[in-house]
């Protein structure tokens, strides 16, 4: 039994290899779906990291998560009058998060149950490591920041550590999905991509945005690449993305 659970997650690892393999990652290869809530009476759950906890935005109704009470999520179930709402997103949190204790917050996935029914899901992001990319990119720009030393940096070794980050993200994602269905089997699942946060030219930027002036292009492509990861994974899980990039 447990060899035949293994080959399954092995086969499925392997699909989702060659699904992301097949589009290697380059943006455009899958059409976002028109994401809307349920209405009145819904039971809705929101997981996810610090672009869902929303940090320095008043008010902030828990300082461990960094969490405000005008969240998206906040927003959303007042604007959909949802029946019961439950927000556990905390600043930091990795997909490993959704098992596991972060500070004071449990385990995301607890707050679901069989009479969830609306869920959404804004997760991956620390895993790619974009704590370390913004502090690596910060650095290395204050000693050269008309060029594109983070860009060098993150290829040095002959392919790119960033869209490898991203990959590897993928089945920690699938995971997270698979688990969802499993506790709330009724619910509708919506996985939120990551907002478009640089310019297109870095041109004017420095100090203010830490970054050197030729890495804007590779960060801007890099945020797109993890985007279309977390699309893919939507889409192999039949859960509809949610495209918060651009305006």
């Amino acid at each position: 039994m447990a060899r035949d659970e293994e080959t399954a997650r092995r086969r499925r690892r392997a699909g989702l290899g060659a699904l992301l393999g097949g589009c290697a990652l380059v943006a455009g290869s899958v059409v976002p779906a028109a994401a809307q809530p349920h209405g009145h009476g819904t039971e809705y759950v929101a997981l996810g990291d610090s672009y869902t906890s929303g940090p320095l935005i008043p008010d902030q109704v828990d300082a461990g998560c960094a969490r405000s009470n005008r969240n998206y999520p906040s927003l959303v179930a007042s604007a959909r009058r949802v029946g019961a709402f439950e927000d556990v997103s905390c600043s930091g949190a990795t997909t490993a998060e959704m098992w596991r204790a972060q500070g004071s917050n449990g385990p995301q996935l607890d707050a679901l149950n069989r009479g969830t029914d609306l869920v959404t899901v804004q997760i991956g992001g620390n895993d790619v490591g974009f704590g370390s990319i913004i502090a690596t990119c910060a650095r290395l720009g204050a000693a050269d920041p008309t060029g594109n030393p983070c860009e060098r940096s993150y290829r040095a070794a002959g392919y790119d550590e960033l869209t490898a980050a991203a990959a590897r993200t993928a089945p920690k994602v699938d995971r997270v999905l698979r688990a969802v269905h499993a506790r709330a089997p009724h619910a509708r699942v919506l996985l939120v991509g990551y907002p478009d946060l640089l310019p297109d030219d870095g041109s004017g930027c420095f100090p203010t945005v830490p970054f050197a002036r030729g890495d804007f292009p590779y960060l801007r492509d890099t945020g797109k690449r993890v985007n279309l990861m977390l699309r893919l994974v939507a889409a192999w899980n039949g859960v509809e993305y949610v495209d918060t990039y651009g305006p």
